[in-house]
């Protein structure tokens, strides 16, 4: 970081520099728990699949924050009433929405906490810097929470088309080396406006729109859902399964203090509490991978093997389908493999195993991308494009998959 004053500045890959408004928002970022953000990887264990993406929620915070910027400038140059500490609660919001991520991001939601997502445990650390700066961030938490009287407050910074989403597709896309996801997120901005208290794209932004859906498309199912990666992922949750399961039985596992309490005890959603909070930020990937570092040579079989392959690259075997995958194929795998090991069921099925994914691209009936029409007229983009298919996206798209060692294929 390069200080020039009392002016702060991040250099950023995507945008340039970043300047940080003002010193409020500075102590934050100067602050522990948002300096763990460095050590939480962005897209989890993607970097097995694309070898670029090493980036880190650090770095989608201060984006996502930068991109704010540009829309509440933007915003009040065309009239809307946005107050400077509106502003600021939006900067804040923004910039802490995902403070509450665990090691792995995404990877291993409910691995840890069981039941809460990291947007609960996002609120939860507001809250306590709440305290800590003497109220500052009452406005950013009822943005957050959607309880602010401007609802387009809140759809700046979650909704089907807020910063966060605009960030995260345009970065990912610069990391992963994936070019069709990239997105001209600065245009998008510039073709905001509210309407009855929400937020709208005016019509010659459609285009944008259309692109920011089909990027967002692509990137899901050939980036952020990708085999290789989906299979990465359940290795990591198996392993921190597998882990709980020996600590319970009283086997002492070598890892972090932070980790072992997690370990140790059933922590979820009624249980969060600011003890638990204290534990959880001291909790990042380097916890995990050291821990999995020394699991490699543990006498239990399955966590030794699951480690290894998880840092040596040697991978299950991922088939996916739009159909479920036949029983007789699976019980086949499952038997040979557990007959060769000499393995139980239950310790069979870390490596033999089926799931299915789905995802939604864009909910019309949850949420909207509004239109605003010269006309004066607001209407859903799933009507006003008359280009793009949105029947597809907005459907619930399913596929299935089975996992196993390659050696029983």
């Amino acid at each position: 970081m390069a200080k020039t004053g009392k002016l702060k500045i991040f250099n950023d890959p995507i945008y340039g520099f970043i300047r940080i408004p003002d010193p409020l928002i500075f102590q934050l970022i100067d602050s522990p728990y948002f300096q763990r953000l460095r050590r939480i990887s962005q897209m989890g264990l993607s970097y097995l699949v694309f070898p670029g993406a090493h980036h880190t929620r650090f770095h989608h915070a201060l984006g996502s924050m930068h991109l704010m910027t540009k829309a509440i400038q933007l915003l009040k140059h065309k009239g809307v009433a946005i107050t400077e500490e509106e502003s600021q609660g939006l900067l804040l919001a923004i910039l802490l929405h995902d403070i509450g991520h665990g090691p792995f991001s995404h990877a291993m939601e409910n691995s840890l906490v069981e039941g809460t997502s990291h947007e609960h445990i996002s609120l939860h650390f507001m809250e306590l810097l709440n305290l800590k700066f003497n109220g500052s961030l009452t406005i950013a938490i009822e943005i957050f929470k959607g309880t602010y009287r401007k609802k387009f407050l809140n759809e700046l910074v979650s909704s089907q088309l807020d910063m966060d989403r605009l960030d995260y597709l345009k970065r990912d896309s610069f990391y992963t080396g994936v070019a069709e996801g990239n997105i001209n997120a600065e245009r998008l901005i510039t073709m905001l406006n509210v309407v009855d208290g929400h937020l709208v794209v005016e019509e010659k932004g459609i285009y944008s729109v259309e692109k920011f859906l089909m990027a967002r498309r692509f990137m899901y199912w050939q980036v952020y859902l990708h085999k290789t990666g989906l299979v990465a992922e359940q290795l990591l949750i198996n392993t921190l399964k597998r882990a709980k399961e020996l600590v319970k039985s009283g086997s002492n596992l070598t890892c972090s203090d932070a980790l072992n309490f997690f370990l140790s005890n059933e922590i979820h959603r009624s249980n969060f509490d600011t003890n638990v909070l204290t534990k959880f930020s001291s909790l990042d990937d380097v916890d995990i991978m050291g821990a999995i570092k020394a699991w490699q040579g543990h006498s239990d079989y399955v966590l030794s093997n699951l480690s290894q392959r998880i840092l040596n690259r040697r991978l299950l075997k991922i088939k996916l389908k739009d159909r479920p995958m036949k029983e007789d194929k699976f019980h086949k795998y499952f038997e040979r493999f557990q007959t060769e090991k000499g393995l139980s069921s239950e310790e069979t099925h870390y490596f033999v195993f089926k799931g299915e994914i789905e995802n939604t691209i864009y909910d019309h009936k949850k949420e909207h991308i509004r239109i605003l029409h010269k006309n004066g007229k607001v209407s859903d983009i799933a009507t006003a494009s008359n280009d793009l298919n949105l029947s597809s996206l907005s459907n619930k798209n399913k596929k299935y998959y089975m996992c196993f060692p390659p050696e029983v294929h």
